[in-house]
């Protein structure tokens, strides 16, 4: 049986060479749309509708 303090060196070890080789990997960041404001609870949204005007008068 290996003890607890070696045991805990190659996990630490291991998870160093995982970390290294992440940041040596290339990546691309893509960029995020900004969200849209939050509004306060009182101010709705207006009401949005049609307007028909005939001319046919």
């Amino acid at each position: 049986m290996l003890d607890a303090f070696i045991i805990e060196e190659i996990k630490r070890r291991e998870r160093d060479e995982e970390r290294r080789r992440d940041d040596e990997r290339p990546r691309i960041e893509i960029p995020i749309a900004p969200e849209e404001p939050v509004r306060p609870s009182g101010e709705e949204k207006p009401e949005r509708g049609v307007v028909i005007i005939d001319y046919s008068v």
